[in-house]
């Protein structure tokens, strides 16, 4: 398995706010701040983490917890999209999916949301025509 590239770390990165990966900091931008007699420049933002070098094992580890989500949601897609299971069951596997994914991804439940949530209401409306 190849490495990820250090400029690429900081984007596909998911897990605890412990466990945020950033392979150094954002290089200071700078703008104009008002002073009242004149104009300085000062930085709008500069991130840093502690935990700027990950180990290959927790590339690896992550790596594994974002295989097994996309298989488990894929695997709840296609469940649901087979239409054998009434309303409240798919809703069902909607939760239990979600309560899945936010324990391999604690405080992750905004991505979930923006990612996945409009998947299984694509997938709710096609098969029971929900809204």
């Amino acid at each position: 398995m190849r490495a990820v590239p250090a400029r690429l770390r900081a984007c596909c990165c998911i897990g605890k706010e412990s466990e945020l990966v950033y392979s150094g900091t954002i290089a200071p931008l700078r703008a104009p701040v008002h002073t009242g007699g004149g104009h300085r420049s000062a930085p709008i933002m500069e991130t840093t983490y502690e935990n700027s070098a990950p180990t290959q094992e927790q590339i690896d580890e992550e790596s594994r917890r974002i295989r097994r989500l996309r298989i488990l949601v894929n695997l709840t897609l296609d469940t649901i999209a087979g239409g054998g299971l009434s309303a409240e069951q798919a809703a069902g596997m909607v939760a239990a999916t979600r309560r899945v994914a936010l324990e391999m991804f604690p405080g992750k439940e905004h991505t979930f949301d923006l990612i996945y949530k409009p998947q299984f209401q694509r997938v709710m409306h096609a098969v029971y025509r929900l809204q």
